[in-house]
């Protein structure tokens, strides 16, 4: 696609948002729909949605980076079951949104399936489910053997709230809906410095009432926010579509994503031309928080998921992998994502989604609208609003800490493996990884 024309020169906006990716764009969508005469301007260094926007797994799901039981730990239990049941309304409200802007990004609500390939992982799976229903608000059930498909697996929980779209479809289907309202996307324009009413580009000045920084995993690339985010790399692979025959005999409908148990994380889809769209961990964090484009291509990671899809559907093996891709997800220093804006500075931020930001973006911009135009609401009460994660540590820490968790998670499931037993590791980790 042809990239947008770039920033010639000062100007002026209401709101000038840094970042073309789902924040930005929905914080302006939103904007709108509160005062539709708003002047807005997004900044944008490569094109709208070029990040991990436009680029990941496709869940449109509840999960938030911290559990329903440690956010209760922190804010309190009323707090916690609030920021559950934002998270599961905001699954329709994307549905909502993206009709409305008239996007066909294959949006289809069809839950969840995640396999209990072992009897630790049937436990954890129980246990979660327990976890998860005990608050009253989520949707989870146990599946159980007989109606599960992939290898091994003594059952799965299934959990309703989860839809799957095309991630690339709906972000630069919003970015041109915002367009047709006046909003103003300036593309190939690398924003230098943030600052109260001022944005500072390589192609001129921004003066604005609001700025919002809205860059996730790209936010350690500017020096005055460099450790407050920490770029962790997620790689994906897609396959060739496949019969309906295949689909039928592991059990998988359209538009339904599915995961399992083990600690190093996988995620997947059945996309709505009948790919596997399948993603997972295992790129390592790589020093100073670098983000480089050779970094979205780790022939070794492509290998490990080409492996684990067919660990789980050994119908899988002879079938073609088509693309293959990758990037920067933002995680904090306590995975708590949080929305924050300061009314004195006119600076806002949102992210942190430790690659649950597909939904949580929706939120986050209707949450930094009502902050903006001073409303008080349901939203602007929730526990993330506010809440400021401690700062990464320096270099070589951050390097060995964060390496050192990916070879953790590997561990964790190797240890189970050979125990059949809950992992030592994954107990000791789960403090530092939002559990």
């Amino acid at each position: 696609m042809t990239p947008r024309a770039g920033l010639d020169g000062d100007t002026q906006a209401e709101v000038a948002i840094v970042g073309g990716g789902l924040t930005g764009l929905w914080t302006a969508w939103y904007l709108l729909e509160r005062v539709p005469t708003l002047d807005i301007v997004v900044l944008e260094k490569e094109i709208a949605g070029f990040g991990a926007s436009g680029r990941n797994g496709g869940w449109c799901s509840a999960l938030f980076p911290r559990s329903a039981g440690s956010l209760e730990r922190t804010h309190g239990r009323e707090a916690a079951i609030a920021m559950r049941r934002a998270m599961i309304g905001t699954i329709d409200e994307v549905g909502r949104a993206i009709a409305d802007a008239g996007i066909d990004a294959d949006f289809a609500r069809g839950g969840t399936i995640a396999y209990a390939r072992s009897a630790v992982q049937q436990r954890a799976a129980l246990s979660e489910i327990a976890q998860a229903n005990a608050y009253g608000v989520d949707d989870v059930g146990w599946i159980g053997p007989d109606d599960v498909h992939a290898a091994g697996a003594l059952g799965a929980a299934f959990d309703r709230n989860c839809a799957s779209l095309h991630p690339a479809k709906l972000v630069r289907g919003l970015a041109a809906a915002l367009e047709a309202r006046g909003v103003r996307i300036l593309e190939g324009t690398e924003v230098t410095a943030i600052e109260p009413r001022r944005v500072t580009t390589a192609r001129g000045v921004v003066s604005a009432r609001h700025v919002v920084q809205a860059t996730e995993g790209y936010t350690a690339t500017f020096p005055a926010t460099h450790r407050r985010i920490l770029p962790l790399y997620s790689l994906m692979i897609a396959t060739e579509p496949l019969p309906g025959s295949f689909w039928d005999g592991i059990g998988i409908a359209r538009g339904q994503t599915f995961t399992d148990y083990r600690h190093l994380l996988i995620y997947g889809q059945r996309t709505a031309d009948d790919r596997f769209a399948f993603g997972g961990r295992g790129a390592r964090y790589h020093w100073g928080s670098a983000i480089r484009p050779e970094y979205d291509r780790v022939p070794r990671v492509f290998d490990h998921l080409r492996r684990a899809l067919v660990d789980l559907f050994p119908a899988a093996r002879d079938v073609q992998v088509t693309h293959r891709w990758g990037g920067p997800l933002g995680v904090p220093r306590d995975w708590h994502a949080s929305v924050v804006y300061d009314r004195a500075t006119g600076l806002g931020r949102a992210g942190g989604y430790v690659g649950d930001g597909l939904s949580t973006t929706n939120l986050a911009g209707r949450t930094l609208a009502d902050l903006i135009t001073h409303a008080d609401t349901e939203l602007t009460r929730l526990p993330w609003v506010g809440h400021a994660s401690p700062n990464w540590e320096v270099e070589p820490l951050r390097f060995l800490g964060a390496n050192a968790g990916m070879l953790a998670m590997q561990a964790a499931d190797a240890e189970e493996r050979v125990t059949g037993r809950a992992s030592l590791i994954a107990r000791a980790m789960g403090p530092l990884v939002g559990h």
